[in-house]
């Protein structure tokens, strides 16, 4: 049992919606701490307003409330669970942190008598306190950079004047790096010292003399209560100080620490977690490290709770951090606790990896204009994506595959950048295709001196990618027959996938995969066992990596760790990084399938390289591939498992993107088959199917050539909302009014993704916008929900306030909305998920476009119905269910309004109007009672507001 028997029930604080900077991470480690203290026996309740997440789900903890995340909302929660003992905020992020020290300030907690568990007060506020915590480090010998505290804009004046530039600024109470700045020069400080102070929630900053290329690590820790500490990762940032390290490419274990210094560094690590309070957690360090033979150590900052790569060390190690991090926050000491990977050793083990993760992160700059795109001391990357490799070169390759921006890897696939200006100022001003760049700079001759001059990365990351381009080059000087066993085999064990080796021998990727099956070089699976294979692993979690065969007894293989069973199996592909228009909403409907197919009796196999989220979790599915969601490495796995299907329509437009390969290669996708899915795409072949059906939709036509879309602007009459095909997130959707707005657009987009159909449709001005989602077997229909947006037509769905169920539509629009969807559902052969949009104009229902698969609004619609919608359409696609099998009983009282969120404070000069394109980083869900509501009218007043064209 728990030490601390007094505890029965536990409220945890969530983080809210996902912004920049607070991302699914924090879901992830929340999920992992209600499954640990219900493990416990111990009642759970949960504040969180983000619908999105899995975190939110019914099916987690006891009690969930939807709201927002304000006192007002903790003091209902209290009053109405009279019987909670403690409280978790360290499983939230800065949100839950701050809200907790509010809810302290104001007495709350003392007046129903709550403990605070898993950190203490004074250590939030000692680390969150710069000048505080400068003094204790001081005090305890920890090395500092020289710094000065300032609450006026006079006395950072001063202090610039006394330290010179380059400067660093620092805003308190932030988090994502918010208003924080490197400054190379005077002129740019009174701006940027104003920034930091609004920025900061008590008007204050502290500023640094910069330690620029200084190189940069992070320790994640565990205590108990007994003082045991654990460290559970080290990790290294491949770029140096002077960019935060959500927008830096890490490395585990760290690559370039002289042992000396390693253990130093650990020690101090131990000792700053001490010094900040006597508290049972998980904590974050970050140090800065000289360049030099010195390795001199100075402390950036610790954060007392699961921090952002706390989900990325649970991931890279398998050591469930927040899931550990929980029970000692009961009491337990790290040697009662079990490993839950080997499941035979102590949680006391320290982890120790025989491979190598690279962690990269994902930008969506494309959908702010405008924005600086370098990255620096303010966090900008809205996902990212983690290799697993033997090598660090296998893994940068494999992170790199997992990005989903249309690169193969590094180099060889004809994308990489030739001009030196270009790439000498992308490497001076770290830009966000950096690690593409570094690549093009040694192709192109720049030295390895120089490179690292500009960029101050190691030199040993730098060779490692000078021996990459070197093999690239030795191999393209054979043809695909001369190349030998051992070339191939080497190429592929660094990393290159089979489309790169093609591209360097000038032949077809088929032709690699076939030459390398016929060569015997086959990829063998390993496990993440976090003890180095010195004990069993009990737990089924998976990288790929190629070995040099060995012989043993006259037989000759590779180690495969991955025993296939003889039971029905499945394969779900997950959604890869996080992005603008594909989020945590698509990896809730990822594990609510596997767990479903679990339950219809299936072996269940996830695919997905995204460490944040909780489909990535070790015990989810009952096999893990912690892999690109890139064909190759989806068919190695296919053909190593040999499952009875593919499940392609919860991973969004990355699993969608799939299917035609799937499908070409003769693999069962389980559900809605490809032919209905490309006939949803294509718009020609759709617009065929609505007139046979007799549904109304805007008039279009398609267009390939900046010529061909001027033709068609005479017919189709401006405005014109132009979109390319097969993109999510509305990528590259704009409503122009003249031809010289039209040709511009096309032109730009047709640069951008060459070879694509454009869709011209003429926009329907002053429609209203509405959507349904719903489940079909191929002969029924259930409608799970019809949500009307409150901004008009012309605004992307996901960044609009929708209510559940419609405000103002009539009998006759919503009777069309239902026919419209039954005729398409059913017309496309859906079997599974779909979701239709419409335009409402003069009281007609125009359908916008069709998916079917789960879309964006699927989890709202479950959370505030409380139905579990996704298992019963995964259930439909298995086979194993009808629509008429189940129960339907939604239950919502008023309406449910989803509130899109924006993180445009990480792009200061960017254009913050609305339009067809998607900008929203995540959303929150708000309950009313009626439309009398204040909320309500204050989101209807101001619908027009940003509208842009």
């Amino acid at each position: 049992m728990p030490k601390n028997t007094n505890i029965k029930s536990v409220l945890i604080i969530g983080s809210g919606p996902i912004i920049i900077g607070q991302a699914c991470e924090f879901d992830y480690s929340g999920s992992q701490a209600i499954r640990s203290l219900k493990e416990e026996g111990i009642e759970v309740t949960l504040i969180n307003s983000n619908p999105a997440t899995i975190m939110t789900d019914p099916s987690l903890a006891d009690n969930v409330y939807l709201k927002p995340l304000t006192t007002k909302s903790i003091v209902e929660i209290l009053k109405k669970h009279p019987n909670i003992d403690a409280v978790l905020p360290t499983m939230g992020g800065q949100t839950a942190l701050n809200l907790c020290i509010e809810a302290q300030d104001k007495g709350i907690w003392e007046d129903f008598e709550i403990n605070i568990i898993g950190v203490d007060i004074a250590a939030i506020n000692i680390t969150e306190d710069r000048e505080q915590f400068r003094k204790l480090m001081i005090e305890i010998g920890v090395g500092q950079a020289p710094s000065t505290t300032a609450s006026s804009f006079l006395k950072g004046k001063e202090i610039a004047q006394e330290y010179g530039f380059p400067l660093v600024i620092r805003p308190s109470f932030t988090l994502g790096g918010y208003g924080a700045s490197i400054v190379y020069d005077q002129k740019d400080f009174d701006d940027l010292l104003s920034r930091g102070l609004e920025a900061s929630p008590i008007h204050e900053v502290i500023i640094d003399k910069a330690l620029i290329g200084w190189k940069e690590y992070e320790l994640e820790l565990l205590r108990d209560d007994n003082d045991n500490v654990v460290i559970i990762c080290t990790i290294e940032n491949m770029d140096p100080m002077g960019i935060h390290t959500g927008d830096s490419i890490t490395v585990a274990p760290a690559m370039t620490l002289s042992d000396v210094t390693f253990q130093k560094m650990r020690d101090l690590a131990i000792k700053m977690m001490r010094s900040i309070g006597d508290f049972a957690g998980g904590c974050n360090v970050q140090f800065a490290v000289s360049p030099d033979e010195k390795e001199e150590i100075i402390a950036i900052e610790i954060n007392p709770r699961v921090s952002r790569s706390s989900a990325l060390a649970s991931k890279a190690t398998g050591y469930p951090i927040a899931k550990i991090a929980a029970k000692l926050a009961l009491g337990y000491h790290l040697d009662e606790l079990n490993n839950q990977i080997t499941k035979t050793t102590s949680a006391l083990f320290e982890p120790t990896l025989d491979y190598v993760i690279v962690k990269i992160p994902r930008w969506n700059f494309d959908k702010f204009e405008g924005s600086n795109r370098t990255v620096g001391l303010q966090m900008k990357s809205v996902g990212e994506v983690m290799g697993i490799g033997r090598s660090f070169q296998e893994a940068l390759h494999k992170a790199t595959q997992s990005l989903e921006i249309k690169r193969n890897g590094l180099g060889a696939d004809g994308k990489g950048e030739t001009s030196y200006d270009i790439i000498v100022e992308k490497l001076a001003n770290p830009s966000w295709d950096r690690v593409f760049v570094i690549y093009d700079a040694i192709q192109i001759g720049i030295p390895l001196s120089r490179i690292h001059e500009i960029t101050k990365i190691d030199m040993w990351f730098l060779k490692q990618y000078e021996e990459l381009l070197a093999l690239e080059r030795e191999i393209s000087t054979y043809k695909l027959e001369s190349l030998t066993y051992d070339l191939l085999l080497e190429a592929k064990q660094k990393g290159f996938a089979d489309r790169q080796i093609a591209h360097m021998l000038g032949c077809w990727e088929s032709e690699v995969y076939n030459k390398r099956k016929s060569l015997g070089i086959h990829r063998v699976y390993k496990l993440v066992d976090t003890c180095a294979a010195e004990f069993d692993a009990k737990t089924p979690y998976y990288y790929s990596t190629f070995e040099n065969k060995m012989t043993v007894a006259k037989s000759t293989f590779a180690d495969n760790e991955s025993v296939v069973t003889n039971k029905k199996k499945v394969i779900v592909l997950g959604s890869g990084p996080n992005r603008i228009g594909q989020g945590i909403e698509f990896d809730y409907c990822c594990v609510h399938g596997v767990l479903a197919a679990k339950e219809a009796g299936y072996e269940t196999i996830m695919i997905n390289c995204n460490p944040e989220t909780v489909s990535t979790d070790f015990d989810t599915a009952d096999k893990l591939y912690f892999e690109p969601v890139f064909w190759e490495h989806i068919y190695d796995i296919i053909q190593h498992e040999k499952p009875e299907g593919v499940i392609v329509q919860l991973g969004g437009q990355t699993a969608l993107k799939l299917a035609e390969k799937l499908d070409k290669y003769g693999i069962k996708i389980i559900g809605t088959s490809f032919k209905a899915l490309d006939l949803a795409e294509d718009r020609g072949h759709f617009s065929e199917l609505l007139v046979d059906l007799k549904i109304p939709f805007p008039k279009y036509a398609t267009a390939t050539t900046a010529d061909e879309a001027l033709a068609i602007a005479d017919d189709l009459d401006f405005p014109i909302l132009v979109r390319p095909s097969y993109v999510l997130g509305g990528q590259g959707m704009k409503i122009v009014i003249n031809k010289e707005e039209l040709e511009k657009h096309v032109v730009d987009l047709l640069r951008k993704i060459p070879n694509n159909i454009l869709l011209l449709d003429h926009y329907l001005d002053g429609a209203i916008e509405a959507e349904a989602d719903a489940i079909c077997d191929g002969e029924d229909v259930y409608i799970i929900g019809i949500m009307e947006h409150i901004e008009p037509c012309g605004v992307h769905s996901g960044d609009s306030n929708a209510t559940l169920p419609p405000f103002n539509l009539g009998e006759f629009v919503m009777q069309q909305i239902k026919d419209h969807t039954k005729k398409i559902a059913l017309a496309l052969e859906t079997v599974g998920l779909i979701n239709i949009q419409f335009a409402i104009k003069d009281d007609i229902v125009y359908i916008i476009e069709a998916n079917p698969r789960a879309s964006r609004t699927v989890p709202f619609i479950a959370k505030a119905y409380q139905e579990p919608y996704v298992n019963y359409a995964t259930k439909v696609m298995l086979g194993v269910n009808k629509v008429k099998d189940f129960t339907f009983n939604p239950k919502l009282e008023g309406f449910a309004i989803k509130q899109p969120v924006f993180s445009f404070n990480k792009f200061p000069n960017v254009n913050k109007k609305l339009g067809p394109e998607m900008k929203s980083t995540g959303e929150s869900i708000l309950f009313i009672d009626s439309l009398k509501d204040d909320q309500f009218y204050e989101l209807y007043s101001r619908r027009k507001m940003y509208l842009s064209k």
